[in-house]
């Protein structure tokens, strides 16, 4: 009972803010996705980012070893899903980078940080930096067919991250003034991107919803064994553990449906699998969160 109870305190906070964000569009209320997504993602999110590395005391060796594990886990992921989309001779461009990468931003970030706290929180954005660097780079070239180097040196998360361990590294701190403003801006991200993804989950079609449910259950399971796996070889700490674990098995995220209609893949199929993989995140989340803990 007092699992269960620890559980549904830590999933209540992000469902109930994702919950504002559906009700908002569904009663008539305007909502700027693009403006909102735009200042998290380019101001708002890299000051977290940036500010948590920063005053982050994470032993050195507890720090290489998840940033293996997640280079290695998403190594795996992607070959595994690479071969899956081709033996189901499913669109390459469509479906390959939705099932590789999740919603580790949105939704990620703040379920570590109610489940584990602030060093959960500072795990929780190494492995979502490492994913961001191979969904800007390799996930860009998948669906669009062209990745650009110097599209990641324009990305405040990039230069967030990069800071930030900077910082982290040499155990540098910026003044008190300048640290209060950013991470002022800094909270604003998760309330912003959990209601954000709300908004988008309601305005998005769940066209093909079977087939969508279908391969978001090999998704989430593919990729809780593979992180499972991988954190287990790699001797993560309980906290890093359990992260890693979250993260990897995180939804489709709503990126994935944006950038398929902005480079003509099929972003209707796409669709179809974040709002499968949300909805059934609302019951496997709880479960594999009590599994880690």
């Amino acid at each position: 009972m007092n699992l269960t109870l620890t559980v549904l305190e830590i999933v209540a906070p992000v469902f109930l803010l994702a919950g504002i964000g559906f009700a908002w569009v569904k009663a008539g209320l305007e909502y700027r996705i693009q403006f909102v997504t735009q200042l998290a993602m380019t101001l708002s999110l890299p000051c977290l980012i940036f500010v948590s590395l920063m005053q982050t005391r994470i032993d050195p060796a507890a720090l290489t070893a998840l940033s293996l594990a997640s280079v290695v886990s998403y190594a795996v992921v992607t070959v595994v899903f690479v071969i899956l989309i081709k033996a189901l001779r499913l669109q390459t461009r469509t479906y390959t980078a939705p099932l590789i990468f999740g919603n580790t931003g949105n939704l990620g970030l703040p379920l570590a940080l109610f489940a584990f706290g602030e060093i959960g929180l500072s795990y929780a954005i190494i492995v979502f930096a490492i994913m961001a660097l191979w969904s800007y780079t390799f996930g860009i070239w998948l669906v669009a067919g062209a990745g650009s180097f110097s599209k990641v040196l324009r990305e405040p998360l990039v230069w967030g991250t990069v800071l930030g361990a900077l910082f982290l590294w040499q155990e540098w701190e910026t003044p008190i003034f300048l640290t209060n403003t950013l991470t002022l801006v800094g909270q604003m991200a998760i309330p912003m991107m959990l209601i954000t993804l709300g908004v988008a989950v309601a305005r998005l079609s769940g066209r093909g919803l079977a087939f969508a449910a279908l391969l978001s259950a090999i998704k989430l399971a593919l990729c809780v064994a593979i992180a499972w796996v991988v954190g287990r070889y790699f001797a993560l700490d309980p906290v890093a553990f359990g992260v890693l674990v979250l993260q990897v098995a995180t939804p489709v995220a709503v990126t994935s449906y944006l950038l398929a209609e902005k480079y003509g893949a099929d972003a209707q199929s796409v669709a179809g699998l974040v709002v499968a993989s949300t909805l059934m995140s609302v019951g496997a989340l709880p479960l594999l969160l009590a599994a880690v803990l």
